[in-house]
């Protein structure tokens, strides 16, 4: 009934909303919906409750609340099933859970904080409460498992230009999964599977964005490699409508993928990295080579040229960017 509550004070914004006019429409009493109205205050949202008029919505928390999350929100499939916590371990981890459980093409899982957020390789990644935007997608893809590296290529660029097209930053991918602003990680990515031998059974997609920390926010180990959308822009950016942009722009890449293929989706990321066409340090399990990093091929994979001008593949491992040529 808090959902219901809350359409009708935003409905009636910005006159008074009577509060006998709620109970006849809802037909509950004053209690419930005075009840309701002190728990949505709790939840952030400003209403101004004025005797023989009624209450009043002023704003809403920015906070990625279900219901703030759809209003105005422009997809047919990515978003319209919210999985909304206060606070989890991972996103990943739940969204995996509610996979194997049926939940649907499209689920957001998504939490104010994460207690054991991890990235690539095993990593932590920290994910202070409200002060980023940790979440993940559920896909369903009618492929194969090879195939899975092509929906991570299109999450950076479906976030990328979500990013871009928010706050005017020139956010770049670093491969395979990193979104740098001025040489800074503002953004991970990270994909687990569920498939058989000749299909997906699912994918979850992950990402971590940091959005509102300051520098004394982030771990002093951190500190010269990460940055947020604040520390880059000087000012708040709306959590929530960032999140309805990331949902918008990666069904619109899906929805191109499935009808298209991986073809303009590895265009498009080709020109928004930050990797191609300069020196870089990789660093794989068991050694670390510089080379000159060419090109991106048809399975994701780096393709970087040796001192000796030959080539090597490069599929996993982490990726350095250079300032030098030596």
């Amino acid at each position: 009934m808090k959902e219901v509550v809350l359409k009708m004070l935003k409905q009636g914004s910005p006159e008074f909303v009577s509060g006998e006019e709620i109970c006849r429409s809802l037909n509950v009493t004053r209690t419930a919906v005075w009840k309701n109205i002190k728990a949505l205050k709790e939840d952030g949202y400003k209403i101004e409750a004025r005797p023989r008029a009624g209450y009043l919505f002023k704003s809403a928390p920015d906070i990625p609340y279900p219901g703030e999350i759809r209003e105005g929100l422009v997809t047919r499939v990515f978003g319209r099933k919210v999985y909304y916590y206060d606070s989890a371990p991972s996103t990943n981890v739940l969204a995996r859970e509610l996979a194997q459980k049926g939940a649907p093409e499209g689920a957001l899982v998504i939490t104010e904080e994460q207690t054991g957020g991890k990235g690539r390789l095993g990593r932590g990644w920290h994910s202070p409460r409200g002060m980023g935007l940790w979440f993940s997608l559920i896909f369903r893809p009618p492929a194969a498992p090879a195939q899975a590296v092509q929906l991570t290529i299109l999450a950076a660029v479906a976030l990328t230009e979500a990013i871009r097209k928010e706050t005017g930053l020139p956010v770049g991918i670093k491969w395979p999964n990193d979104l740098l602003f001025d040489g800074k990680k503002i953004c991970g990515i990270l994909t687990e599977m569920s498939a058989e031998m000749e299909r997906v059974n699912y994918l979850v997609i992950g990402a971590g964005i940091n959005v509102g920390q300051s520098a004394r926010d982030f771990a002093e180990e951190v500190r010269d490699t990460a940055t947020s959308l604040f520390l880059a822009l000087n000012r708040p950016v709306s959590r929530v409508k960032l999140l309805q942009s990331i949902l918008e722009s990666t069904e619109k890449w899906y929805d191109r993928w499935l009808a298209e293929g991986f073809t303009p989706v590895l265009g498009r990321w080709k020109e928004l990295s930050v990797t191609l066409r300069r020196p870089v340090r990789i660093h794989s399990f068991n050694e670390t080579w510089d080379g000159w990093a060419e090109d991106l091929d048809e399975e994701g994979a780096l393709i970087v040229q040796m001192p000796d001008r030959s080539r090597r593949k490069v599929v996993s491992g982490e990726v350095s960017l250079r300032l030098d040529l030596t």
